[in-house]
């Protein structure tokens, strides 16, 4: 398959840098790579393209500038809680895009610095094999928006890190350090920013030269974890939806633009 086929996600840029190899590469730094309505729905559709390419043994996603991705952009979010549509179309799309990572015959690494929040980070934990810098910040942020833990959290932090840390750092919002993660068993490899492409490349190269059936089907075999946690996860992504709909996410996107603490409501509405 030509690169040409992917012209049509131009918020990505794709190169081939080894033989068998496909980088993805998340292009808008100047937003710190905040996924708007287009870049979400690309990145959403991009791995169907991916898994038809019979040129491609493995997959790098990575990020230009000094952040992976500061998740959903503001314009997003704010659509969500006016919307019925929006909120119905980005349920789908939320449910595509860990699905079609996960369901995509590729090996997939995900290479992260800086910040990796939301959608951002779904994207990268569901990768095959997550390396981040020791300084990278993995951070959910849903609570903090005022909705349920929906993107990704619940099909797979208790399984990579337990239950116990998984609740911790969800439901009170705490950043895990690329260090952390590494140690609570999050991510697979944590290094040094300058090491970070070379190596994450290197692990892709290798996967790219090994017996490319054996590899697909190992990642299938594992991911029927994954599978199994299919109807928590699409739970959590309804609450997140449902959550939607409610005042708190319209006083955590005000927070967030004024760059102050929530003041959410004290009644629970149960």
């Amino acid at each position: 398959m030509t690169l040409e086929a992917y012209s049509v996600f131009p918020s990505i840029l794709v190169d081939r840098p080894a033989p068998g190899v496909l980088r993805l590469t998340l292009n808008q730094p100047e937003t710190l790579n905040a996924l708007g309505a287009d870049a979400h729905r690309e990145l959403v559709d991009i791995w169907r393209v991916v898994d038809r390419d019979r040129d491609t043994l493995a997959v790098l996603l990575c990020a230009n500038g000094r952040s992976f991705s500061a998740g959903g952009s503001f314009e997003m979010v704010d659509a969500m809680t006016r919307s019925f549509e929006e909120r119905a179309n980005m349920w789908r799309e939320a449910r595509d895009l860990v699905y079609n990572i996960i369901n995509c015959s590729k090996p997939i690494v995900s290479a992260v610095q800086g910040a990796a929040v939301g959608a951002g980070l779904a994207a990268a934990l569901i990768c095959d094999i997550p390396i981040v810098t020791k300084t990278a910040k993995l951070v959910d942020g849903h609570v903090r928006l005022g909705v349920a833990a929906g993107d990704h959290a619940a099909i797979i932090w208790p399984l990579l890190c337990g239950m116990a840390k998984a609740k911790y750092h969800l439901l009170l919002n705490e950043p895990v350090t690329g260090e952390m993660a590494e140690r609570m068993g999050l991510v697979a490899l944590a290094v040094e920013e300058s090491e970070l492409q070379e190596k994450a490349l290197g692990i892709a190269v290798r996967l790219a030269e090994g017996a490319p059936a054996a590899i697909q089907w190992t990642k299938y075999s594992l991911n029927n974890w994954l599978r199994m946690m299919g109807p928590t996860f699409d739970a959590s992504l309804a609450l997140e939806m449902l959550g939607f709909s409610g005042p708190d996410p319209q006083e955590g996107l005000a927070s967030f633009r004024e760059k102050r603490p929530p003041n959410f409501p004290r009644k629970a509405p149960f």
